[in-house]
């Protein structure tokens, strides 16, 4: 695990509310998590794509965070619902973004994070998509290009803690932001 002294990029994130960790990754546990996101499967066998995860690895620096509740939420959904045709079945929802979909009958509620399209059809081949997310606390004022940020699988996540002997919090969860030097 990097220190990451001097590096402009971690203090800011370690200076985020609800951050308990933050640290460098090398590329040898980033390889190993690779392998690992590309053996993910969902319920009913569905295929996950975390195609946030692999545009991090693009990266030059991946900083993860381990964080708490009071961490902000993200920006934009972190999960979608895709037919074999690419089109959305269902996306991710937050309380701010709820209402947009409190009032709708074309959705069905999954739970109180996730709604369905139930008028988009799929023909077997649907997957569930992880896609990159911004991170606006890193831009190019403070030397980031290309960033995006991303939820790694509960597995990855564990390799993780275990290979920098980090304690295994269930209440804690993990985010992954990949940048470019500017």
């Amino acid at each position: 695990m990097t220190d990451g002294t001097g590096c402009k990029p971690l203090e800011i994130i370690k200076g985020m509310r609800g951050v308990v960790n933050a640290f460098l990754l090398d590329r040898d546990i980033l390889g190993r998590m690779r392998e690992e996101e590309e053996k993910v499967k969902a319920m009913g066998n569905i295929s996950v794509h975390n195609e946030g995860f692999g545009e991090a690895l693009k990266r030059e620096n991946v900083i993860a965070i381990i964080k708490d509740p009071r961490f902000r939420p993200p920006p934009e959904p972190t999960v979608v619902l895709v037919s074999d045709k690419g089109e959305l079945m269902g996306l991710e929802v937050f309380p701010f973004t709820a209402k947009e979909y409190l009032e709708r009958e074309d959705v069905v509620w999954l739970s109180d994070a996730f709604v369905l399209f139930p008028n988009v059809k799929g023909m077997g081949g649907e997957k569930f998509i992880m896609p990159p997310v911004s991170f606006p606390e890193l831009n190019e004022g403070n030397g980031c290009r290309d960033v995006v940020s991303c939820s790694p699988a509960p597995t990855c996540d564990l390799m993780m803690r275990t290979y920098y002997e980090l304690q295994d919090d269930p209440r804690l969860a993990s985010v992954l932001v990949g940048y470019n030097n500017a």
